[in-house]
């Protein structure tokens, strides 16, 4: 009997143990670990896992950061967007990425800048008033690039790529509060005085106001909602972000606006007729009922919302296309040229095209950026809900209603006073000279509101860095001669500008001109908005890795900033410090 019971109590023992030891992964072997992890158990935030993805992730585990919240599609998009719509601090940061880490900084750069469409031009360069006095390019509005940045910097914690640098785009995201016009559609605005960040050159601050109608004053609408809903849509940061940001537009709609919504994924559809922004209900309802699935058909969906918006186009109103896309368009038309040639057709019949960028991984910067261009609108990218917010209600008046369209600037330099100059930004909106004259090459519209700005950095002849290090000086002989005509007429002239627009509804341009003076050059501190606008253009040069960017540290924009944040109601300049603090701390990784 002893025999039996300590035969079954040794029995008892071994299936005790045998279970304890199956239930616990950690002491099976870290085979099973690895054969689970290497079939995708922890997916990354963007694509499948590879063996070098494995590596890193380990790493970073080991670092400290919790692999649940790096490596759980779901968890990641989450932490993002809460941090972004609730934090009081700078929207968008998530905390689990270090910026001094460069591990977990190269774990991100893999699924993100190779899927990513970017387009490509060559830095502007310093220009000869002798040979090239005349600079001739088209306003740009959209704010795209420098919200793009701020989710690369923020979100991902890298410096975004250079080629999605577009430093005008960096200028023009903030308010300048430039004087507001009288009787015209726009002021002109202009300073010049010595660079903060070089004391040898000039910089030349051309601002344009347009003017603020009262919100009773804004003509009836007629909006259609073009929305992706394909497969690719799906994420937190996508879909779900666009049907928050078109509900709070929603709330801004009144009974003269008309709202419509057609989804493309696949096919086109219509999800609501035409609707009275009265009715907000039935707005809010279908925008609701919205799901992500299928592939992308952009092309069918663009010509089913036009097809909408010419039904129920309003004469001497706001008759506008939304898109709303990741960008991927892959079904249907793909190719670049036809599309922007389709959107340029539709621009005829009066009606205009913002484009609304959302997500990562598979942004196609690029084509959007160029079919807003072609028609006659805009184009922001919406990272988070306070960018959706800033785009459809408190620049809703900006966003759809535009005051001059075809605006061209063009500025000639004189050699008697200039050395150099060169535009910063703009390089994908310079114009031929003659292009400034004809009325029917197309350029960039203004909004309601919405402020424009342009800086020129400008050598003069009597700078140190006009000779180049030349024992007998500079090319004044050579250009003694050329000058002498223009000593006495236009001796105090250093520039003349030049404008040209149409109203909304016009065929012929009309043309501003004014002179640009020597003795306009400022002998006091320049005001805090070409402070501010120079410390963002020297940003922006930075993180495009400009070779004329190097002159201006991050410390060295920090303080321009610190000093001329000025009026920041939004917080948003307050943001942008945050921005170049953090920008600082990644440039000593990568």
């Amino acid at each position: 009997m002893k025999t039996k019971l300590i035969h079954y109590l040794i029995l008892s023992l071994w299936v005790v143990g045998t279970m304890t030891f199956c239930s616990n992964p950690s002491e099976q072997g870290k085979t099973h670990k690895m054969e689970d992890e290497s079939k995708g158990k922890y997916q990354s935030p963007l694509v499948q896992p590879n063996k070098d993805a494995l590596k890193t992730r380990k790493h970073a585990v080991r670092k400290g950061f919790d692999k649940n919240t790096l490596y759980s599609k779901k968890r990641t998009v989450e932490n993002y967007s809460n941090r972004s719509i609730d934090s009081e601090g700078p929207t968008g940061v998530n905390p689990n990425i270090a910026p001094g880490n460069k591990e977990l900084v190269d774990h991100y750069s893999q699924y993100t800048q190779n899927r990513e469409r970017y387009g490509k031009y060559v830095e502007n360069s310093r220009m000869k008033p002798l040979t090239d006095p005349v600079s001739t390019f088209s306003i740009d509005v959209d704010t795209a690039s420098y919200s793009n940045g701020r989710r690369y910097i923020q979100k991902m914690g890298q410096l975004p790529p250079a080629e999605s640098v577009r430093v005008e785009e960096y200028i023009n995201y903030f308010d300048y509060n430039y004087p507001l016009p009288d009787d015209q559609p726009f002021s002109i605005y202009h300073e010049i005085a010595p660079s903060p960040f070089d004391k040898d050159r000039l910089l030349i601050h051309i601002g344009l106001q347009g003017k603020k109608p009262a919100l009773n004053e804004r003509p009836a609408s007629n909006l259609v909602f073009l929305l992706d809903v394909s497969g690719s849509m799906s994420s937190i940061d996508k879909l779900p972000l666009l049907k928050s940001g078109l509900l709070m537009l929603t709330n801004q709609m009144t009974e003269k606006d008309k709202i419509t919504i057609v989804v493309y994924a696949g096919a086109a559809g219509l999800v609501l007729p035409p609707t009275s922004g009265n009715d907000k209900a039935r707005i809010q309802s279908a925008l609701m009922r919205l799901n992500a699935g299928g592939s992308t058909a952009g092309s069918q969906g663009i010509q089913l919302a036009y097809q909408m918006a010419e039904k129920s186009f309003v004469k001497g109103g706001i008759n506008r296309v939304i898109l709303a896309t990741d960008g991927d368009f892959n079904v249907g038309i793909t190719n670049h040229n036809q599309l922007i040639k389709l959107i340029e057709r539709k621009r005829k019949s009066g009606i205009a095209l913002t484009v609304l960028g959302f997500g990562m991984g598979n942004l196609n910067d690029h084509t959007m950026e160029q079919l807003a261009d072609k028609g006659n609108g805009n184009y922001f990218y919406v990272d988070n809900l306070n960018e959706a917010r800033k785009v459809l209600v408190t620049e809703l008046g900006s966003t759809l209603q535009t005051i001059a369209k075809d605006v061209k600037i063009q500025v000639e330099f004189n050699p008697q006073y200039v050395a150099d100059y060169r535009l910063i930004g703009y390089e994908n909106r310079k114009l031929r000279r003659e292009d400034f004259d004809d009325d029917t090459i197309d350029a960039g519209e203004i909004g309601a509101g919405h402020t424009v700005t342009a800086i020129y950095e400008v050598t003069l002849k009597d700078s140190p860095k006009a000779n180049g290090g030349l024992r007998y000086g500079s090319e004044r002989k050579a250009v003694s001669e050329s000058s002498s005509k223009s000593k006495t007429k236009f001796n105090n002239e250093i520039a003349f500008f030049r404008l040209r627009y149409k109203q909304p509804d016009g065929s012929k341009s009309r043309l501003i001109e004014k002179p640009l003076l020597m003795t306009d050059i400022l002998d006091r501190k320049p005001s805090e908005t070409f402070l501010f606008s120079t410390a963002v253009a020297h940003f922006a040069q930075r993180l495009r890795q400009s070779r004329y960017g190097k002159k201006a540290g991050y410390d060295e924009i920090l303080k321009v900033m610190a000093e001329s944040k000025g009026q920041d109601k939004y917080g948003y300049r307050r943001e942008c410090e945050t921005l170049v603090t953090l920008a600082k701390s990644l440039s000593t990784v990568q």
